[in-house]
């Protein structure tokens, strides 16, 4: 059975800069990774995507290129150097070339890379699964699984003759500790997998030379912030499974979040809670920095929400205190995140701003404390849960009704929280959310995600709202959450590839997005990376 998503891993974060999750933050956590394998010494990177995939046409634009070079070197994902990181590769020596590929490659965010220096090389295959959540396929040639959510040990081998890699577990699981010991093989070689908690010590590592000949040995560490455990299980994986589990319970969809993540993360109540309050604190900060003003010069949209807020204030604009408070709170998240400030991915960045703009101006109007918020955004990390560990956050795999759609979904339950609401009431609004949104499709103009993802972020949050008070109202949502997750992903699978995150298809290939696109390409290749943007180290082939 798969690993058990996590709130904290898969949901609600990472914590971020850059224009989009699934391309920067996952590409980071990529390039840690292959840093590591290089046991930190890269002197270059031969970067490959499919030609078929999403990447040919998105990576630079959208982060992946900022973002894994960030990895790279070692970064953060919200570290404030990154929209530079290019040039922070260059003055570290390391030389990178990018090439486009027909390998056939089944997932559209999937990266290749080959690294060396000048005693070793090594290749890394992983994709980007969405929301910043990656897996790695293949090590030098090794088909293997790897989440970024254990401290990894490497060990190439060449074994004594006669030796069964089954043996070869065995001895490992009996005399060292690991939560998990895969064995790979290739050709005359093995690659052992030891998974923990924490790394081994140099005198564990030397009892392997007694099983064979070892040939190289690699510390991968943990990316992501909540680690696995050995024998880690969790109370429910669905909608399903959750409405079993609380029968005669009589818990609140929040409180059943933090039972949930406790179990997955193997930590106390307290520290969940007071891990999504800081998250709720980053937000209302990103949230204040955003209304002050932002500015990128490679961007679609100036700042907005201040001219917004004024006309709020002026009372020149349709609708109540609460729908305006929404509208001023995503659009302000949306610019922060457009101008590579920091945002939480909840789920992805590309659609970061809908549920916490929600959340945070509806607990405002109401007057709740940060608390309050934290548990709403727990809710919501549930509805989370369900939707990425049945289908995807990826827009390059579901288009806009993965991130959007889902956010939508997940603020629903959200609101219904906030006011105290059941939690039959909580998963009628995430069902009736989701259900509006089926079908939208992800064709960011300009290749950057700022428009139509503005729009449809507001359109996300007011949605959730509307859905919220129908819940509330007892409305009936007629299709069971887990059947309206499974509708989404038939959905896309019929939704053609230009309308997935590709800016092949839709507003993205209008006449004025090209021409924006084109001026803001040129404004980019004439500044030399003066106005922040990133600058690649290399030549790259055509598509």
């Amino acid at each position: 059975m798969s690993t058990p998503v996590s709130i904290f891993n898969d949901v609600i974060g990472p914590v971020m800069r850059g224009p989009s999750s699934s391309h920067c933050a996952a590409a980071l956590r990529i390039g840690r990774l292959a840093r590591d394998l290089m046991n930190g010494r890269i002197e270059s990177v031969l970067i490959e995507f499919d030609r078929e995939g999403s990447l040919p046409m998105t990576h630079e634009s959208q982060g992946s290129d900022m973002g894994l070079f960030g990895g790279l070197l070692g970064w953060n994902a919200d570290d404030e150097r990154l929209p530079q990181s290019g040039e922070f590769l260059a003055d570290a020596g390391i030389k990178v070339r990018f090439e486009t590929v027909d390998v056939g490659d089944p997932h559209p965010n999937t990266y290749r890379l080959s690294l060396s220096n000048e005693s070793e090389e090594h290749s890394i295959i992983a994709i980007s699964t969405g929301g910043g959540m990656i897996e790695v396929l293949d090590i030098d040639g090794f088909k293997l699984s790897m989440l970024g959510d254990y401290r990894e040990t490497l060990v190439c081998l060449r074994p004594n003759p006669g030796l069964d890699p089954l043996d070869i577990s065995d001895w490992i699981s009996a005399n060292l500790k690991c939560d998990e010991v895969l064995v790979h093989t290739k050709d005359d070689l093995l690659l052992l997998q030891l998974k923990a908690r924490k790394f081994w010590n140099a005198e564990q590592l030397r009892e392997l030379s007694s099983l064979g000949s070892v040939v190289w040995t690699r510390e991968l560490d943990c990316v992501l912030p909540v680690m696995s455990y050995s024998g880690m299980q969790v109370p429910f994986r669905t909608c399903n499974e959750l409405v079993d589990f609380a029968v005669d319970k009589d818990l609140k969809l929040w409180e059943l979040a933090v039972l949930y993540e406790c179990a997955r993360g193997n930590i106390s109540q307290h520290q969940v809670v007071e891990q999504m309050i800081e998250i709720v604190r980053i937000l209302r900060r990103s949230i204040a920095s955003g209304i002050a003003g932002s500015s990128y010069e490679d961007r679609v949209l100036g700042h907005q929400s201040g001219r917004f807020q004024e006309r709020w204030q002026q009372g020149s604009l349709l609708g109540g205190s609460m729908l305006n408070r929404i509208i001023l709170y995503v659009t302000s998240l949306m610019e922060v995140k457009s101008s590579m400030g920091v945002i939480v991915a909840a789920p992805t960045a590309g659609a970061c701003a809908a549920l916490p703009g929600a959340v945070i101006a509806v607990a405002e109007e109401l007057e709740l404390s940060e608390e309050q918020m934290a548990r709403g955004l727990l809710a919501a990390g549930l509805i989370g849960v369900f939707i990425t560990g049945q289908w995807t956050f990826a827009a390059e795999v579901g288009g806009c009704q993965a991130e959007g759609g889902a956010a939508a979904c997940m603020a629903g339950a959200a609101l219904v929280t906030l006011v105290d609401g059941t939690l039959k009431q909580s998963l009628a609004a995430s069902s009736l959310a989701f259900q509006s949104m089926l079908g939208l499709i992800c064709d960011p103009i300009a290749n950057r995600v700022e428009a139509p993802c503005l729009g449809k972020n507001v359109m996300a949050a007011s949605n959730a709202l509307c859905c919220a008070n129908m819940a509330l109202a007892d409305f009936d949502p007629l299709i069971p959450l887990d059947e309206v997750i499974w509708a989404a992903k038939e959905v896309a699978s019929k939704m053609p590839r230009e309308h997935r995150c590709t800016s092949l298809g839709g507003l993205a290939i209008t006449p004025t997005s090209l021409k924006i696109e084109q001026r803001l390409n040129e404004k980019k290749a004439s500044c030399g990376g003066g106005c922040g943007c990133v600058i690649t180290p290399a030549t790259k082939s055509k598509v």
